[in-house]
């Protein structure tokens, strides 16, 4: 079946690597099959429910590798559910009695699209995998072919999703500045919140990353420029009980000794208390289109730092969230490098009209392939008996 025009959408939450891999896509069908038309929707389904597409020109196609310089996605982002009827109608994005799912196949069969390349994380491919398979069953001659994105890194089966890498990254960064906030206060708690709803491979990474940054560095402890200071503390992730109790009397000897605290968390750790304890206050827990609760209005950074300074003793506390912050930054040569390699394959199998989610396939030997769109769902638990995690908590002195 001949490929003659392609279409791209960017949506969900932003990561390291939309705007590089809409600048891959582009890339790689100038190379192998340049008279292809490409287009791409505006703000993500928002856009193809909408018709809102712009043409991918000659001139983008010449300065497409400038798009590897930077974060953010340049066709914009939403989140959408196409089988979120209520919510499509509420936005505007559709009439009422209107199916979204059948203006999106109207919408692509008018624009005279044969392959669509869907670019976000899990919400973005399960609602790519509604799709297509609405496309299949209805008849309609329409291949999809996504891209996993999510800084959590927790699409099941997918080894590795693009971004996540500089995202850890990023946070590292993020914190050498805020840590140094441990010198402007004495017994300073700061809880360094990190992005991550039910997987805490972000939270880990990151302070993995962080604590090797000290580990980097030179010190001069006689004048009170001293490592354990700046360390990580803590580190605590949803796939690990919190023992609060225990916890806070380890770390009350640490603000004993070296006059502060430092906690990486991760957004998603114990918000299972927080959701219980605004709705035994009769408080409406905010959610998403998604179902998703709202981690950013229930806060669980702040109801943490509130539990653990009053156990610490601690004089002033901190809680900073560098989520805005990574997840906008471009790629690193790491992720620069995985996102040249799924672009690629995405490419090839479009070309062919093979559906699926290219990403290296962990329940096929963490082959790199299109992966059938009924097998990709999100919440992908962080493994805490990762060695290098173990070895992390071990320097930290955390059990």
């Amino acid at each position: 079946m001949t490929v003659r025009t392609v279409a791209m959408l960017t949506a969900g939450g932003l990561a390291p690597c939309l705007s590089s891999a809409v600048g891959g896509l582009i890339e790689r069908y100038s190379e192998v099959a340049p008279d292809v038309r490409l287009i791409a929707y505006r703000g993500g389904y928002a856009g193809l429910l909408r018709g809102d597409s712009v043409e991918i020109t000659p001139d983008v196609r010449e300065h497409a590798h400038l798009l590897h310089r930077f974060g953010g996605s340049p066709i914009g982002n939403s989140r959408v559910k196409l089988t979120n009827v209520a919510d499509c109608v509420k936005r505007g994005l559709v009439q009422e009695g209107q199916d979204p799912l059948h203006v999106a196949a109207e919408q692509l069969t008018a624009d005279g699209v044969d392959v669509l390349h869907t670019i976000g994380g899990d919400d973005t491919n399960t609602t790519a995998a509604d799709l297509a398979a609405y496309l299949a069953d209805n008849d309609y001659d329409l291949t999809v072919v996504g891209l996993p994105k999510t800084i959590d890194n927790d699409v099941i089966p997918i080894r590795q999703s693009l971004g996540a890498w500089t995202a850890a990254e990023q946070g590292s960064i993020y914190a050498q500045n805020i840590i140094a906030e441990h010198s402007s206060n004495p017994r300073m708690l700061i809880v360094h919140e990190v992005m991550g709803r039910n997987c805490g491979w972000l939270t880990a990474a990151t302070a993995a990353e962080y604590h090797a940054w000290v580990g980097a560095q030179e010190w001069v402890p006689s004048i009170g420029n001293d490592p354990r200071a700046w360390d990580v503390h803590a580190v605590f992730v949803p796939e690990r009980h919190i023992d609060v109790q225990a916890e806070a009397k380890r770390l009350r000897g640490v603000m004993d000794e070296i006059d502060c605290v430092n906690i990486f968390l991760s957004e998603g750790a114990g918000v299972a208390e927080v959701v219980e304890e605004l709705e035994a206050a009769g408080q409406e827990v905010p959610r998403d289109p998604f179902g998703h609760v709202q981690l950013d209005k229930v806060n669980p950074g702040a109801w943490f730092a509130k539990q653990f300074a009053e156990l610490l003793g601690a004089e002033k506390t901190m809680v900073q969230k560098s989520g805005y912050f990574s997840r906008s930054a471009a790629s690193n040569d790491r992720d620069l490098a995985l996102i040249k390699e799924c672009t690629d394959l995405a490419v090839d199998c479009a070309l062919r009209r093979e559906s699926g989610v290219i990403g290296h396939d962990e329940e096929r030997g963490d082959e790199l392939r299109a992966i059938e769109f009924p097998r990709i769902r999100g919440g992908k638990p962080f493994d805490p008996s990762e060695p290098w995690f173990v070895e992390l908590l071990a320097e930290l002195g955390q059990d």
